[in-house]
């Protein structure tokens, strides 16, 4: 089996997981003919990703559908091994399972050591028949991306900057998949952009993962504490849609396989009717 094929840029959607299912799903198709190369859904707070995954995959007919992330503390990993082997080979061939081990503060009691964890659910998985060419790792450090690319097709980190791209690629080597999320925020003011950005963050900006990851990138703590200009920029590329597309082919450029593009509105998400003429938008740049 190959590694299902993503394209350049694809799209990294909360609304399309946790929104209405049939805007959604007109959505996805819309998507897909606007020719973009997966759609990536989160499922890290809960264990119905697979479910949703399922319904998007009979929505549309080429585009890849992925998990950024499975949460492997809600799912066992000889379920979701089954769960692939029970899907139609048209369906296996453009699902992407990408995995995560969470957060510290989420899991609470029961966490443990986040390599060995994630090692252990992977090994389980493949050991069950899970092809490695379907999955990949939510990596942000240094030896969870040597993991992802020693037992997986690659990495996707989030909330990560072109220059971790190249750190990361550095890491991986050729012909590994890299796909980082890259946040954009629409807005008709300053004001707007900002508020939207923080929202985006807000649920981030405490988890030790990504304070590690952007201290790492040459974030400071008082940026992290002061919601400094240099944190949203970091994260985000904002205003024009030209910045936007800038953003993604330098991605690309640091060594980026594809971009997922997600569209930033808040910490509760955005209007779904809304988001259509921003992913054309969108996609007239970067496609």
């Amino acid at each position: 089996m190959t590694t299902p094929q993503l394209g350049k840029v694809g799209i990294w959607s909360m609304e399309l997981r946790f929104g209405d299912q049939e805007v959604g799903n007109a959505l996805a198709a819309d998507l897909e003919k606007m020719g973009f190369g997966a759609i990536w859904v989160p499922g890290g707070i809960d264990d119905g990703v697979l479910k949703d995954i399922e319904l998007l995959l009979a929505a549309t007919e080429t585009v890849t559908i992925a998990s950024g992330i499975l949460n492997i503390w809600m799912h066992e990993p000889a379920d979701v091994a089954a769960w692939f082997a029970a899907l139609p080979a048209e369906h296996q061939r453009r699902v992407m399972i990408g995995v995560g081990v969470s957060h510290g503060p989420i899991i609470g009691e029961a966490w443990e050591k986040p390599l060995a964890k994630t090692r252990g659910f992977l090994e389980a998985a493949l050991a069950a028949g899970m092809p490695r060419e379907n999955l990949c790792v939510a990596a942000l450090g240094p030896k969870m991306l040597a993991l992802a690319g020693e037992l997986t097709a690659g990495a996707h980190p989030y909330l990560v900057t072109p220059e971790h791209t190249k750190q990361a690629r550095e890491i991986l080597g050729p012909g590994k998949l890299l796909a980082p999320e890259q946040g954009v925020v629409f807005g008709d003011s300053p004001a707007e952009i900002r508020e939207k950005a923080e929202g985006g963050l807000s649920n981030y900006r405490m988890l030790p993962n990504y304070r590690n990851s952007w201290l790492r990138l040459g974030l400071t703590e008082q940026d992290i504490e002061d919601w400094s200009d240099a944190l949203i920029e970091a994260n985000f590329a904002t205003g024009a849609v030209e910045a936007m597309a800038a953003r993604v082919a330098a991605h690309h450029e640091a060594g980026a396989d594809h971009v997922c593009v997600q569209i930033v509105s808040g910490a509760m998400g955005g209007d779904m009717k809304a988001l259509g003429p921003q992913y054309r938008a969108l996609a007239e740049a970067v496609l």
